[in-house]
This record gives C-alpha cells, structure tokens and sequence, in this order.
C-alpha cells in the first residue's frame, strides 16, 4: 500500500468547501539536523475528517504538527492548508500541544486559562468584554467543563485539565485542531471522555482533526482514516486498510504482525523482541 496522494485544488476561498482539502502534503520532506525526519509525506485531510497520526516515539508525530503550524520549513515539498501556504499564526488552526504543567503556586483560573486562546498572543493589558467571556463560557460548555470554571487549573485532574486545554483549542473556533498526545498520563476512564468529546465537537462543527496518539485503540470508535508513520515514512487510509500486517511491515521494514479483535489491535514484532499496542 502506498500513501494516498490527493489531488491538486487551487483553492483560495475562505469558506469551507467540503470538496477542498484543508491539508495537503505533496512530497514533503522534514530534515532536522542532518537527520531526515519524514520522507516523500503526501496526504489530504478534508472538512469534518478524524485522522488519527499513530506511530512508535521519534517517528516524526509532532514534527508533522509543528509543520502544519509553519514552525518548521520542509526541506522540499508543499504544504498548504486552507488551499494557502503553511505559515506561523493560523487562526483556523487550534492547537493542544503536549506534556502542560500546571504548577500548585499558579493562580490561574480555569476560565483565565480557556481565555488565554482569545488573547494569549497579545502583549499588555487584556480588557475583559462580555463577548469573549460569552465565547470562553460556550467553549467550556462544549467541554463540559462548567462546573469547575473558577477552580484553580493546579487543583484539577489531569482529565479535567485536558478538557481545558480542548476549550482553550476550540474558543478561537478553528477549522482544524491538532492535538498533540492529548491522551498522555491519563486513566481509561479520562481518555475516552476526551476522544468521545473530541469526536462530537468534530462532528458537530465539521472541524478536521489530526490527534496524535501511540496507540490506535482508545482512538478506533472515532477514526475515518489513520496516518501510520514510522521510519520517516507513512501511510494513510482507513484502520482496516492500514493497520494490516504487510502494510506495517513495508512501513517498517521488518516483520511485523497485526492481531485483532472486534474491539481491539496488538501489533507484535519478533524482531523488538515483544507485543505492543497499535
């Protein structure tokens, strides 16, 4: 299986068009310190799709996120979004990065931090209106995370912590939300709130989503299509089309296999010398 490749849209409107990609990768190569990260990456994402990025540490997962953010400049290849080029910014982009420490001492108020999304960027004094604390407020609703709106963000599980920083993605109302290993550090019971959310607010307001993740399994409800990379390489297409033993062992390149259940994946490998999750 090779990665699909979606076809050229010269699209410069504003406006969703569920025909036009929001992302589109041609050929893009990522080098970072003489190392070459991701190779030959095509792919496209269109409105409304929950794409999941799976891969083992160090495959290039964020590396892929901060160059849609425009953080980093491929070595060749384009990359554009919204039909424009990549670039440092994008409003129509929300983004939830990873590991966020929310120190005992911090004030912070979980409403303040879902603000910061509104006017985190802006040097000075912030004036509070009532549109962005009615924007704040919707967006904490979404999340269902109302109840604990002036709770110190310290004091909060790392469930209800990730919640926040989902709001805090959405308050700005992207088009596109990147979600950088949201799942980390969380219990069973928080993941699958945070995927089932995340899954509704996509559906909901037909956002693109890109969630980043180890391990396919808290994501299978949800996916349309998963983006398996390992070895700088990937490949692109529905769980059944992707996570298949002879695919991930051309992405590999040694033996690997795929056990599946109605419910549940376990990728194995003789040659890492034990089973790990997809």
């Amino acid at each position: 299986m090779t990665v699909r490749t979606a076809p050229t849209a010269p699209s410069t409107q504003e406006h969703l068009n569920p025909e036009n990609p929001v992302v589109e990768l041609r050929d893009v190569t990522v080098r970072l310190e003489g190392r070459t990260v991701l190779h030959n990456l095509s792919f496209s994402v269109r409105p409304g799709d929950f794409v999941g990025v799976i891969g083992p540490n160090g495959a290039g997962k964020s590396t892929l996120l901060k160059v849609l953010l425009g953080l980093i400049k491929p070595a060749s290849g384009t990359v554009e979004l919204f039909g424009r080029p990549a670039g440092r910014g994008n409003p129509r982009i929300g983004y939830v990065p990873q590991h966020q420490t929310f120190y005992q001492s911090m004030p912070l108020r979980a409403r303040d931090m879902v603000a910061l999304g509104i006017d985190g960027t802006r040097y000075g004094l912030v004036t509070p209106s009532r549109s962005k604390s009615e924007r704040v407020m919707r967006a904490l609703h979404e999340v269902r995370a109302e109840s604990y709106a002036d709770a110190p963000i310290s004091r909060l599980s790392g469930g209800e912590q990730q919640r926040l920083m989902l709001a805090q993605a959405l308050v700005g109302e992207p088009d596109l939300l990147l979600l950088d290993e949201p799942l980390a550090n969380l219990d069973l019971r928080s993941r699958s709130e945070v995927v089932d959310l995340v899954c509704e607010v996509s559906q909901r307001r037909n956002i693109a989503v890109l969630f980043v993740a180890h391990d396919v399994n808290p994501l299978l409800g949800a996916l349309d299509q998963v983006l398996y990379i390992a070895n700088g390489r990937a490949v692109i297409g529905s769980v059944d089309e992707v996570v298949q033993s002879d695919v991930l062992t051309r992405l590999f390149g040694f033996p690997v296999h795929v056990i599946r259940t109605d419910d549940y994946v376990l990728v194995t490998s003789a040659e890492q010398g034990g089973d790990c999750h997809a």
